[in-house]
């Protein structure tokens, strides 16, 4: 069984509206984050606001750059050159790196988000752009990156650190990709079902939709903000997690 484990949430998820309420309760029980860069969700008030109430929590602040997809939140694999796709993820990232260390901070980890992360997973082209312009920020990065996926390859390949990431919320295919959101079940929002793949990945393995149960490695936890019920699941995988006594830290 795992003795720590980081456990990370995908935040600053909004746009021209901020809500600090839902990042708010979620902060208290997560060791990092992953905060919108602004071509998904997160406009500059928000991801200056997010940035100070990570560093309030003294939790771990990551970019999660995405695909330029404002209206389909960043869910839409997009027909981009590789030259543009390494200039969206460093420009991204650059923003968040420098808002960071203007407000205090340390730019921890890098996170695709959405479309890119599942596509640079398998597609090699793809990994290879935001792995490109990730090692032209800093050549050392950490970055969160499915377990067995060509990203997680590419990145080591270049020197990156990697941290193996899966997802508390997210039902897996036989391949250990995510199961698409078109689909049903691919987002589990029962506290049980939630708890039943936590205690899994601890073990090292995954129970996929299709009912098989394979290896997986976990370094990071991922929670997603947008699933329903989000504050209340990051406090019972908080209290799980200190009852099996696995240690929440983002080093």
């Amino acid at each position: 069984m795992l003795s720590k484990i980081d456990l990370n949430c995908d935040l600053g998820e909004f746009y021209g509206l901020y809500d600090e309420r839902r990042d708010s309760q979620i902060m208290p029980y997560i060791s990092s984050c992953n905060i919108a860069c602004g071509f998904h969700s997160g406009d500059p008030v928000t991801i200056a606001n997010t940035i100070k109430l990570a560093l309030k929590n003294k939790v771990a602040i990551g970019a999660h750059p995405s695909y330029p997809d404002l209206q389909g939140f960043g869910r839409r694999v997009m027909n981009l050159s590789a030259e543009e796709l390494e200039a969206c993820v460093l420009y991204q990232v650059t923003a968040l790196k420098g808002m960071t260390e203007s407000l205090g901070g340390k730019l921890h980890h890098v996170k695709p988000h959405g479309a890119l992360y599942n596509h640079a997973a398998k597609d090699e082209e793809t990994a290879i752009g935001v792995v490109k312009a990730i090692v032209r920020i800093k050549d050392d990065m950490l970055i969160y990156a499915p377990a067995k996926s060509v990203l997680r390859e590419v990145a080591k390949d270049a020197g990156l650190k990697v941290r193996s990431e899966v997802f508390a919320d997210r039902r897996y295919e036989n391949d250990l990709s995510l199961r698409s959101r078109k689909l049903d079940g691919a987002v589990i929002k029962e506290k049980e079902d939630v708890l039943k793949q936590l205690a899994a990945f601890l073990d090292g393995i995954v129970y996929t939709h299709d009912g098989l149960d394979l290896p997986i490695e976990a370094e990071t936890l991922c929670l997603h903000s947008d699933t329903e019920g989000a504050a209340e699941l990051a406090k019972e995988i908080f209290d799980f997690l200190e009852k099996h006594d696995v240690k929440i830290t983002s080093s």
